[in-house]
């Protein structure tokens, strides 16, 4: 990254600049000061105290190096819808079954090899910074470089970056809308299972769920749901404990009848850009798997959906802070 220094910057310290002006993290900040060449002024080396002035040029090693990319991080071309894409950041449109990474026994279908393959010709790095379960569809959000991910890891931190779920749900909640909020906690010796906490548990964590059912028949609900915190399985666990599993669920009691993973999709997301002075939002339709048990159009959920985002955030977020 090249920078000219105009009168808006001079007069500050590159540490000054970065991590005010940029946003740089103290440990990119650090990478930055041991890299070979990571911080130069009009060529030469200077450190972090040095002094800008008016057309300086500052240039920084933020870009990925070949050895920061993993030799387990396999291209493969794979299909994978793009919702949003610039120079630092990616949204995919993940479809079911298909990994966010690699891990044992998925080495070569996963998000992360299908952008290794798009992004193939330069050094790349795996960031993702929301993850999806394997059997869970919709928008995931991957950062492009370092930069991006250390601001996108702070607006997460924030609550900035704002995500609705759709959910089809066996049966239907007894309240239309509301609030589940069971601490959750890990089921025996699982590395994958969780369950409600009890008192004694010593690995309890807060989880809350806010809810919204948009439509339902004699078999399923469809439900907007925002998970105010982020656990694993946070969904799946409080939409069975309230005595309504999500549809083809059976780790947590759905049934697999009608669709042969568990009904969930991350219909909508909002985040602010890490670059511009904008939010992007964008939304996925269902896949066809839950398109079949939703009882709703296609037209008149996404109409939903768009409707209920923002006033549902302002609602839920002011709610759960007082």
């Amino acid at each position: 990254m090249t920078i000219q220094i105009d009168a808006a910057i001079a007069g500050k310290t590159i540490r000054e600049y970065l991590r005010n002006d940029l946003g740089y993290s103290g440990g990119m900040l650090k990478r930055l000061k041991f890299m070979d060449g990571g911080i130069t002024v009009n060529g030469g080396f200077v450190t972090v105290r040095y002094v800008l002035r008016e057309g300086d040029v500052l240039a920084l090693a933020s870009e990925d190096r070949e050895e920061d990319t993993c030799p387990y991080m396999i291209p493969v071309d794979l299909p994978i819808k793009i919702a949003y894409e610039d120079e630092h950041i990616t949204a995919v449109d993940k479809p079911p079954a298909m990994p966010a990474h690699p891990s044992h026994g998925h080495r070569l279908d996963t998000v992360a090899n299908a952008l290794a393959f798009r992004y193939a010709g330069a050094p790349f790095v795996f960031r993702p910074v929301n993850r999806l379960d394997g059997d869970t569809s919709g928008l995931m959000l991957t950062a492009r470089s370092r930069l991006a991910a250390s601001k996108m890891y702070q607006h997460m931190i924030a609550g900035n970056i704002r995500k609705l779920y759709i959910a089809i749900l066996c049966g239907t909640p007894s309240a239309p809308a509301g609030e589940i909020r069971f601490p959750l906690c890990r089921c025996g010796d699982s590395i994958i299972m969780r369950r409600v906490a009890q008192p004694e548990d010593t690995d309890a964590k807060d989880a809350c769920t806010l809810y919204r059912v948009l439509a339902e028949n004699e078999t399923y609900s469809v439900v907007l749901a925002a998970p105010i915190t982020g656990r694993t399985h946070q969904l799946r666990v409080h939409f069975s404990v309230v005595g309504c599993p999500l549809a083809g669920d059976t780790m947590y009691g759905g049934q697999d009848t009608d669709i042969s993973r568990h009904a969930l999709h991350a219909v909508h997301l909002s985040f602010p850009h890490p670059e511009k002075a904008e939010t992007v939002s964008l939304y996925s339709p269902l896949p066809e798997d839950m398109e079949k048990l939703c009882p709703m159009e296609k037209s008149a959920l996404k109409q939903a959906v768009l409707l209920e985002a923002d006033r549902y955030f302002a609602d839920v977020r002011s709610d759960y802070e007082k």
